[in-house]
């Protein structure tokens, strides 16, 4: 068998698809289509995210029942497009609803490196912002940002069932603002939003 017949029959599909990738990709470039391409696509991925928001369902303490409420018939938040999930793998929103104690700092953070990017925190109710009635307690953060960076925050003690949509609109607003932007970029550049803050 000579060199050339061998190089023949080693010639994998991986190789094909290599080369057909490579010229088709020089040929988007010089047409400008690659361009076009990626600016209908982040727009489409920006709209579908923006329209189905997973928040992960974890009910801490009394914040846990206004959120419960929040997604029961009266309020329904599936009608916005907000649907609660219990696996941190499946949701792109992170909803903390209660105080911090410095043993659930960890997990809480598990549950946040295990969420697939883009994703978003919220701080809801005055716990997980400041650490509520528990503030300077030995053993309560003194708010969730100081372990995760925080998007929104919902005041209240606890705070409403429509002051927590309102939060979701609002995450809907700065989704369209910043787009799919991983959350470890968005930390310098982008305030979180304070709901009631206008």
């Amino acid at each position: 068998m000579s060199e050339e017949e061998q190089n023949y029959s080693m010639f994998s599909s991986r190789i094909l698809v290599d080369t057909i990738g490579d010229v088709s990709d020089d040929a988007l470039k010089a047409s400008k289509m690659k361009e076009v391409i990626g600016v209908l696509a982040g727009r489409f991925f920006n709209w579908g995210q923006r329209k189905s928001l997973f928040p992960l369902h974890l009910g801490i303490k009394c914040c846990a029942l206004e959120m419960a409420a929040a997604g029961a018939s009266r309020f329904d938040a599936e009608r916005f497009g907000v649907f609660f999930r219990s696996s941190p793998r499946q949701c792109d929103v992170l909803l903390v609803n209660g105080p911090i104690s410095k043993k659930f700092a960890d997990p809480i953070t598990r549950l946040w490196e295990q969420m697939p990017e883009p994703k978003w925190c919220i701080a809801m109710g005055e716990c997980a912002i400041s650490g509520g009635p528990y503030f300077q307690s030995y053993n309560i953060l003194e708010g969730v940002d100081t372990i995760i960076p925080v998007d929104i925050y919902i005041p209240g003690c606890p705070p409403r069932p429509e002051a927590l949509i309102d939060g979701f609109g609002k995450l809907r607003e700065k989704i369209i603002r910043i787009g799919a932007m991983p959350s470890h970029a968005r930390i310098d550049g982008n305030l979180p939003v304070i709901i009631g803050d206008e």
